[in-house]
């Protein structure tokens, strides 16, 4: 290739001269230039290696299409893997090609390409077992992969991330987006257009210049088309990529920005997509097709018209269809001596492209380039030699139908653009344009098939950056992957950085001829997103610290500290953890002593309070739930487990129902987001939308909370003003009542073990009824109780905690609650899984308490039970909860040990640290199991 930059023409700025290097290579340019261009216009034709063979690749393309030209570049830190087609070469960059060493020109991998024969499509699944995988895999992970890291690199910064809604919004900035985005626009709606490209036009920009749109030059149309799309004010988005469309027509776009800036990540809901993502010019099948100097027709057009650059002085054009023509014009133009092959016997140059410059050779094709570390030649079907410095081809177009593929549409061959369009419509999403199979601006398009076939000689390329060749295509057919999605595992064919781009549609027409199929009945494989390569840093946003897991407050935040509490995070909310100046050790054994003496005050405003409404809300609730709690009484709370689908313990909590239609779900204070979703997720899978909805309340409302012996007394003396009788209040109810002008719900509920009540009011009333409790609570010697006093409380009880006292194993039937699996006559989320035979084996872990029988301290949450089997020391389960209680002036422990409810009063070993404690199994209530103190 001899590659040069003409005196005048294109978009870059001729008066900012910029400089930067390639492979240590200086390299000049000017602002507007991207670095593939610049590359061209200093006649540098190798730019990479490719993935297998390290074969030499060549600038392809122009665009994100790109499969060669592959480049790290470092300015403010490194980015890996970046298309040269689509970055903008800045003053000072520093760009390197990847998979190689020391650089493009004399990779010293060269030599693999040697020995390609022993190394086809597939090899190592076949040549690696033996003797094992694992004894190759170090250096095989070491060679994989493209760019190279930054190993020094430090966080610069959070990417922005953008929601936002629209009425429409266009993907494609080229005609057909255009005047879509043009007519919503003038009716008056929000209109979004994104175009990947730095500036709007599409192939308006370089294509079609002497075209008339609307009765005025192309030029024109798309000058004005600009200015009035901003007096509209439309949303303009240009070097942005819609990258996915997801549920419910979410699109995700990645706006790049100039200067090393970090990406923005926007995520928009239109009611309306148009899809006007515009086609990929495809390569032709020949011999050493992927040679440089070996180019896409199209964007040799782009670097002529748009940067100024002639991609050779000698150039030849392989086509099979009449897009081409304008390409030979141009070039012809520019200078150079352009020669057309053209597979069609009825192939002509339109008067207006005629040019001195430019020949056609019509009724023959390529089979062959000839050249080293670049295109010299090429031979044709006849044995027709031709020398060239550039090698132009096009094999036809194909529809980018990425996104309308996310958006579940479904694509049709058609036989007359030999190339899928988009088939039946999609609820939301319109195709336009060349995405629709209309390839040109009010002209015809004729085209002749010219697809790979079996036996060609020499080494056909189909896919460029993986080094799939025809010939591995025939050997997965052989080897019968002749499924789309087989073949392009077996091959990697599509799976490079360009997800095939230019590759996947040769490569399902050569199966297709190899299998007696058409290209229809071959396929396509699954479109899925992104579109193109996303930065983590986008997705990741600015989500970090508490940004990335935001701490939740109380409303009675400021209290508690003036209260002299010590803050923790509990489950994601900063909760009082204990109150008082000594360590919390002291402090909790102190707290959980008074409670049980007289009363104390907690504040449980963390507890779920989603509310589940509607006809068929008690039979939601019925599948959710393991218990059954239809049965449930309005004005009555109920103790219920929700399981996972596989059965396991997610969540406890109580239920109450304030009304036949309305309940409201108090599930664990670090479960309540994954609740809410839980619960959303089976109301829309199973049950009428109409009939039951969800809302969580949990940050409406505080809740606080008396318990101990005289809490009753204690309420009774506020100015709470509701029925606490045991007959109107018996545990486990509740009823509405007041203080002062506001609502309060109380119910009599206990997670101490003590008679206890919750009172809970609107969050922003809730510090004047915490301050009006404190005041009354002083002449009952009302404490104050932080959350590790209340675990302690808890454990003397043998209640658990879900998550701490359970596992990712632990079922219904291992906390000794078989009651609903036997009687519940519906069905409940999670019971098939109950019936396995797993969930029902007789060594499974199962809740017990847990005594020191050794005379020692408490022993270690985290320890294990251990016996000796077969020799060996086993681990047969492990403490979940250890606590010195203060009450029974002794060591409690809980924990899961294999079959634990049969084996009250053995005496087990348990080990932590090589140490070896003696621990007796007991039942895991320590503290009035009798339950007496409930009611006291």
């Amino acid at each position: 290739m001899s590659a040069y930059r003409l005196e005048a023409g294109g978009i870059i700025d001729r008066d900012r001269p910029i400089t930067f290097t390639f492979d240590g290579r200086k390299v000049t340019g000017f602002a507007g230039d991207t670095i593939a261009s610049a590359l061209l216009a200093n006649d540098i034709k190798l730019v990479g290696r490719s993935f297998k063979y390290h074969r030499p690749r060549g600038i392809w393309g122009s665009g994100s299409e790109e499969p060669n030209a592959l480049v790290d570049v470092a300015g403010s830190g490194l980015t890996a893997n970046n298309r040269a087609t689509a970055i903008e070469a800045r003053d000072g960059l520093v760009a390197r090609s990847v998979n190689n060493a020391p650089d493009a020109a004399s990779d010293k991998f060269a030599y693999f390409d040697r020995f390609s024969r022993f190394i086809p499509a597939a090899f190592y699944y076949k040549t690696f077992m033996f003797p094992n995988w694992h004894t190759f895999e170090p250096r095989i992970r070491a060679m994989a992969g493209l760019g190279s890291m930054d190993h020094s690199w430090t966080k610069s910064g959070l990417a922005a991330q953008i929601n936002a809604h629209c009425d429409l919004l266009v993907v494609g900035g080229g005609h057909a987006g255009i005047s879509a985005a043009l007519a919503a626009a003038r009716a008056g709606q929000k209109v979004m257009l994104v175009d990947e490209r730095p500036e709007l036009g599409g192939a308006l920009a370089h294509r079609d210049l002497g075209a008339e749109i609307d009765g005025i030059l192309a030029a024109d149309w798309l000058a004005s088309a600009k200015a009035e799309l901003v007096a509209l004010d439309a949303t303009v988005l240009t070097d942005t990529t819609a990258f996915g469309i997801y549920d419910h027509n979410q699109v995700g776009l990645n706006q790049r920005h100039a200067n090393g800036a970090l990406d923005t990540l926007w995520r928009v809901r239109p009611k309306e997509i148009v899809l006007a993502t515009g086609a990929i010019e495809r390569p032709l099948p020949f011999a050493n097709n992927d040679l440089p100097g070996v180019m896409s027709a199209d964007a040799a057009l782009v670097y002529v018209r748009r940067y100024g650059v002639v991609v050779g002085r000698e150039v030849v054009i392989a086509s099979n269809n009449s897009s081409t023509a304008e390409v030979g014009h141009a070039l012809a133009e520019a200078g150079a001596k352009v020669t057309i092959v053209d597979i069609r016997g009825n192939a002509t140059i339109p008067a207006e492209f005629q040019h001195a410059n430019l020949k056609l050779i019509s009724g023959r094709r390529v089979v062959e380039a000839k050249g080293s570390k670049g295109v010299s030649g090429l031979v044709l079907d006849d044995g027709t030699r031709l020398s060239c410095d550039a090698l132009l081809v096009s094999g036809g177009w194909t529809p980018t139908i990425h996104l309308y593929g996310q958006a579940k549409g479904k694509l049709r061959w058609d036989e007359a653009s030999q190339a899928f369009v988009p088939g039946l419509e999609v609820d939301g999403v319109r195709v336009v344009g060349a995405a629709n199979g209309q390839f040109t601006l009010g002209t015809d398009y004729a085209i002749s098939p010219a697809w790979p076939e079996p036996g060609q000689k020499g080494r056909v390329w189909i896919d460029f950056q993986n080094d799939v060749t025809a010939k591995d295509v025939e050997l997965a057919a052989r080897e019968n992957f002749q499924s789309v999605e087989h073949l392009k595992r077996y091959t990697t064919l599509g799976m490079a950085t360009d997800q095939g781009k230019t590759s996947n549609l040769n490569g399902l027409a050569l199966m297709a001829t190899i299998t007696n199929r058409t290209i229809a009945e071959v396929g396509t494989t699954t479109y899925r997103p992104p579109f193109t390569p996303v930065p983590i840093a986008s997705f990741a946003g600015n989500r970090s610290g508490i940004l990335f897991n935001p701490v939740r407050r109380l409303p009675l935040e400021q209290s508690h500290r003036d209260d002299g509490a010590t803050f923790q995070e509990y489950g994601g909310w900063l909760r009082p953890a204990f109150y008082g100046k000594g360590d919390v050790e002291t402090e909790m054994q102190r707290e959980a002593f008074e409670a049980r003496q007289s009363v104390a005050l907690f504040d449980g405003s963390t507890l779920g309070k989603i509310e589940v409404i509607g006809p068929q809300a008690a039979e939601f609730l019925d599948f959710i739930f393991y218990n059954t709690v239809s049965t449930l009484a309005p004005g009555k709370c109920r103790y219920c487990f929700i399981l996972t689908e596989s059965g396991v313990v997610y969540d406890d909590g109580v239920l109450v129902r304030l009304a036949p239609d309305h309940f409201i779900v108090s599930c664990s204070s670090s479960h309540v987001t994954g609740v809410h979703a839980l619960l959303e997720d089976w109301r829309q899978d199973r049950f009428d939308r109409t009939k039951v909805y969800i809302h969580n309340a949990t940050p409406n409302y505080a809740t606080m909370t008396l318990t101990g012996p005289r809490s009753r007394e204690m309420l009774e003396a506020t100015s709470v003003r509701a029925d606490l009788s045991d007959t109107a209040l018996p545990h486990m109810a509740m009823v509405e009542g007041r203080f002062r002008d506001e609502a309060v719900r109380v119910a009599r509920v206990s997670f101490t073990g003590d008679r206890s009540y919750e009172l809970s009011i609107r969050a922003d009333k809730a510090e004047g009824l915490w301050k009006h409790l404190k005041a009354v609570g002083r002449d009952f010697n009302a404490s104050l109780l932080g959350s590790e006093a209340l675990l302690l409380l808890r454990a003397e009880k043998g209640y658990i905690i879900c998550g701490k006292d359970t596992d990712g194993a632990t079922r219904p039937r291992d906390l000794g609650l078989h009651g609903p699996l036997k009687n519940k006559k519906v069905e409940f989320l999670g019971r098939r899984s109950l019936l396995l035979d797993e969930a029902q084996a007789e060594d499974r872990k199962e809740y017990v308490g847990l005594e020191v029988a050794d005379g020692g301290p408490m022993l270690v949450a985290g320890a294990h039970g251990v016996e000796i089997a077969n020799g060996k020391q086993r681990s047969i389960g492990y403490v979940t909860s250890s606590y010195m209680s203060p009450n029974l002036k002794r060591p409690i422990g809980l924990g899961l040990i294999e079959r634990g409810m049969s084996r009250h009063g053995e005496v087990i070993d348990v080990r932590h640290l090589g140490e070896i404690r003696k621990a007796r199994i007991v039942e895991p209530c320590a503290f009035d199991k009798e339950g007496a103190r409930l009611n006291a």
